[in-house]
């Protein structure tokens, strides 16, 4: 793990440098300025965990400059602990009143500075992981299945889980790679850290570099303010790459480079900011099949690659079908309410007879709409949508469909899987036929359970 950033404003010479000595003797990383619009520069360019702020400075004063600071985003907002040389109540509690962790009085003594600055440090640490349980409080990251690639994969997952290897998830769409890679970074040392997810796939190509690497007010057209990066929201953290894959090669060198060395230019600047990030990418696509093509970067292949983990399809592991039906319908009677329902063993045998081209996430789709549209506690099979080896929507009669909502996903399932056949898997030349842009076609595919038709292989 990172060692903690502090950052020291003081415009004393003599303050700065006995602070940064013990400081650094204690384990932290500190850096010094001279005063509050080099401090915000500071923290424009780089994340820190503290600020020792003094509150008599040249130009902008230390309150000003706490207020500037209080308007950074939380999630990139450092704690800062107020000095002065002339204290008082009423200077103490407007400075906490604005945010300020602590109130030190000068001549410091560093007995107080070190235990004020651990202590202002353990409530950051805590104050993000409420935050982060908070905001995970609804998702779950359970792997279930007792199927032999299921159990192979958690031990996988146990092997690895002190390392802090890349990662690369080879699967199918709706194979559950994304919970594959929140279990890494749960298993892992950072896991007290922000995890930050980015869908490749889903990002225009115009926007993919700011979202990953932030932009800069005013470097193009509607960028009307500063943006942090997923890269910086997930410095000390692991930031999760979905669907690889869809990156551009303009694109993949940039992400290339800051995995090389953990640095990277925002959009529109003129500086590096640098990150302790962990990367973990993952892909439906058979990426020494697209490096072939010229669409991927080797170099960047072998650099994820370290580590490989195959999420296997749903028909691969039928035997899991019961264990996640059962998983899902608690899951959805709880959040919508409902009294608790059952599948009756015919029910399950249509289930484990399906071919799940959707996966797990298709599976997921079904027991939801189960739970929203049936009062019944006893689930048969006949409360089940036709669930058969997939055929053209045109091959069927409406009367095969248990509702219009159905008939209508199966038609755009089948038009849809037609196009995407004639180019050949190709996302781009798939979504130009069907008149659609590429980011809503893959939103539309993944809520209709569609995989691609490229093999998930490549490791």
């Amino acid at each position: 793990m990172k060692r903690p950033r502090i950052l020291i404003v003081d415009d004393e010479p003599g303050i700065r440098q006995s602070l940064a000595g013990v400081l650094e003797d204690e384990g932290f990383h500190s850096r010094s300025v001279d005063s509050g619009e080099a401090c915000l520069e500071a923290l424009g360019r780089e994340n820190y965990d503290l600020v020792l702020l003094d509150i008599w400075l040249p130009g902008m004063d230390g309150l000003t400059t706490l207020e500037r600071i209080e308007e950074i985003p939380h999630v990139d907002r450092p704690a800062v602990v107020v000095i002065s040389g002339h204290g008082n109540i009423e200077t103490a509690v407007r400075a906490t009143k604005l945010g300020a962790f602590d109130f030190l009085e000068k001549p410091l003594t560093i007995d107080k500075v070190i235990v004020v600055v651990k202590n202002a440090l353990q409530q950051k640490r805590l104050s993000q992981e409420l935050a982060n349980l908070r905001e995970d409080s609804h998702s779950t990251t359970t792997i279930i299945g007792e199927s032999v690639p299921m159990k192979a994969l958690r031990q996988q997952l146990s092997l690895m889980a002190g390392t802090n290897g890349r990662v690369l998830v080879f699967g199918e769409s709706g194979t559950g790679k994304e919970l594959v890679a929140q279990a890494i970074h749960n298993l892992s040392a950072r896991a007290g850290a922000q995890f930050v997810e980015v869908n490749c796939a889903a990002i225009p190509e115009e926007l993919i570099e700011s979202e990953l690497f932030g932009h800069r007010k005013g470097s193009f057209t509607g960028a009307t303010e500063d943006k942090t990066g997923k890269f910086q929201k997930a410095d000390g953290g692991t930031l999760f790459l979905d669907e690889v894959g869809d990156m551009s090669l303009k694109t993949q060198a940039k992400v290339l480079r800051a995995l090389e060395e953990q640095r990277f230019e925002p959009v529109g600047a003129n500086h590096t900011i640098q990150v302790d990030v962990r990367v973990v990418a993952a892909t439906n696509k058979n990426l020494q099949v697209e490096i072939e093509r010229g669409n991927f970067r080797e170099d960047l292949f072998y650099r994820l690659n370290v580590v490989p983990f195959y999420v296997p399809p749903l028909r691969d592991r039928m035997e899991d079908v019961a264990l996640l039906a059962e998983h899902f319908l608690n899951e959805f009677t709880h959040s919508y309410g409902r009294k608790r329902k059952e599948l009756t063993p015919e029910a399950l045998q249509v289930l484990r007879e399906y071919h799940w081209p959707g996966n797990v996430r298709e599976l997921k789709n079904l027991m939801e709409r189960i739970v929203i549209m049936n009062p019944q506690v006893r689930i048969d099979a006949r409360h089940l949508p036709p669930l058969a080896v997939r055929k053209s929507a045109v091959e069927r009669t409406p009367d095969h469909y248990a509702s219009l909502h159905d008939y209508r996903d199966a038609a755009e399932r089948d038009y849809i899987s037609r196009k995407l056949e004639e180019a050949g898997g190709n996302m781009t030349r798939a979504a130009e036929l069907l008149g659609l842009e590429r980011s809503n076609l893959y939103r539309k595919m993944k809520t209709l359970g569609i995989a691609t038709k490229e093999s998930p292989g490549g490791a």
